[in-house]
């Protein structure tokens, strides 16, 4: 449906291109910024903008962050013997919000799955297995989503860590299977993290 203005249709089109937003969804969004104050509308481009210049992941996990390393890697109150291994930042926020762990992380940027050819040189592996190696790790804990994908990848790191004499644990399942971690409540996460299983 094409708008008397040009204008509309094109902030229409790029909203139809986030995650989750379909066309009716966009168009609401866009009468929603049409009606709001110049002011409004510039800070939110502001803050879009923010995001794509101050955002960078840190070196070492690979989480989201501003400074490099992130808060979460330089705090010395930090437990450093221990990794959880997660998907993406999200899954970071998600556990973070428990308050329940005080260790690292490490982000892999996603899970194997060889039918979109995403092998494990595409995700951060060799980077997990660099800062094991190189010692003061005693547990990684493998966080991942209850997927096949996230399975086969669980799996798969497990096999990299156990020659280095590291303890490897997984969450417990208390997330049902096909539930990503970003939308469990956080007491679900927390019994998920205190009942990790070896692996």
């Amino acid at each position: 449906m094409l708008y008397t203005s040009e204008s509309l249709e094109i902030l229409i089109d790029e909203l139809t291109k986030f995650p989750g937003i379909g066309r009716k969804t966009a168009q609401r969004l866009a009468l929603y910024i049409l009606k709001q104050p110049k002011e409004e509308v510039e800070k939110l481009v502001r803050a879009i903008i923010d995001v794509k210049e101050k955002i960078k992941y840190c070196s070492i996990c690979y989480n989201i962050t501003e400074s490099d390393p992130c808060p979460i890697c330089s705090s010395p109150k930090r437990d450093k013997t221990t990794i959880c291994v997660v998907e993406e930042p999200m899954d970071v926020l998600a556990i973070e919000k428990t308050s329940e762990y005080n260790g690292l992380y490490h982000v892999l940027g996603g899970v194997l799955n060889p039918l979109e050819g995403i092998g494990p040189e595409d995700l951060k592996v060799k980077e997990l297995i660099h800062r094991i190696s190189s010692g003061g790790v005693n547990e990684v804990i493998i966080a991942l989503n209850p997927s096949v994908e996230g399975e086969t990848t669980s799996i798969y790191i497990a096999n990299l860590i156990k020659p280095f004499g590291v303890k490897v644990t997984r969450i417990a399942r208390g997330l049902p299977i096909g539930t990503a971690l970003e939308y469990a409540d956080t007491a679900t996460i927390v019994r998920a993290i205190e009942n990790r299983t070896p692996m």
